[in-house]
């Protein structure tokens, strides 16, 4: 009988190199797309999924990304008194049920396996998601949600995917596939961060993936990878074979917001969709072009 999909690991330990000076007090993932911060997006989006426990793993000065989903008792007064509803309901829809939430330390980035790893007896004898923030979708349904999906059909892994230009086959994740319907490949290997030349495919993995619990014990190997990282990605190319592993070209758009110029998409597209400001940020765009 399979497990039903309940978790998910949020690995949230990175420094934010990218994004200093903004980022020396500030968790990268507090960063805001418009008025939310990406870490409360790919909560939501878990959530949309159907996930009810989370575990973040974090670095050293990150507390305000468990402290975001807490309860401010002081402001939420100060609000009440205030008759301040929206801005109440706002900040309440923030607020998680009372032990869904965990975190953990990664004290040293030995790499994002050795993130997941760190969440072992989180994640226990159970199926799992992981969500990495700094990617974030703009979607109808819930990337989380499309990979629970195929999961439940498959019962195996589910990677989400994207083409790339083969020049930037070095920076990704490439799938090396065999059955392919234009949307769901499977997936016969994978190679972490391939030379163009060298690449199975342009397919590349993104910051979604639905992942049986037996990829532990492969991370647990502690086998370093490419850039001397424990790589999850060479983790779960071990599990190929032993159970059913695919990739899925999720519907929706994808903005990498690690990168500046990313990030700065998706603030636009955000506000966009957004009735309240769609109008004005239309009209100051036009003076930028």
């Amino acid at each position: 009988m399979r497990k039903p999909l309940k978790k998910a690991v949020l690995p949230v330990a990175g420094l934010g190199t990218r994004f200093l000076p903004a980022t020396k007090v500030l968790a990268k993932e507090m960063l805001p797309v418009v008025d939310k911060p990406l870490i409360q997006y790919a909560i939501e989006e878990a959530r949309a999924a159907g996930i009810e426990q989370f575990c973040l793993v974090t670095g050293r000065g990150k507390t305000a990304l468990v402290e975001h989903f807490d309860l401010a008792y002081e402001l939420e007064h100060t609000l009440r008194e205030r008759a301040k509803t929206e801005a109440l309901a706002l900040l309440e829809s923030t607020a998680m049920p009372p032990g869904s939430l965990m975190s953990v330390r990664q004290q040293v980035p030995l790499g994002l396996g050795h993130a997941i790893w760190c969440a072992r007896a989180f994640i226990g004898a159970d199926p799992f998601a992981v969500i990495l923030p700094d990617d974030l979708v703009l979607a109808e349904v819930s990337w989380v949600k499309q990979l629970a999906d195929v999961h439940a059909e498959t019962g195996g892994n589910v990677i989400a995917v994207e083409e790339v230009p083969r020049e930037h086959t070095n920076r990704y994740g490439i799938l090396k596939v065999g059955k392919d319907d234009g949307r769901l490949a499977e997936v016969l290997g994978l190679v972490e961060k391939p030379k163009p030349e060298e690449a199975p495919s342009t397919l590349s993995i993104v910051g979604r993936y639905v992942l049986m619990p037996e990829v532990i014990a492969e991370i647990a190997r502690f086998e370093k990878g490419t850039g001397g990282e424990i790589q999850l990605t060479d983790a779960m190319a071990r599990l190929i074979g032993r159970q059913p592993f695919h990739g899925l070209r999720c519907q929706g758009r994808r903005f990498d917001c690690g990168d500046k110029a990313g990030f700065l998409e998706a603030q636009i597209a955000f506000a966009l969709r957004r009735p309240d400001l769609a109008g004005r940020v239309r009209g100051f765009l036009k003076s930028y072009l």
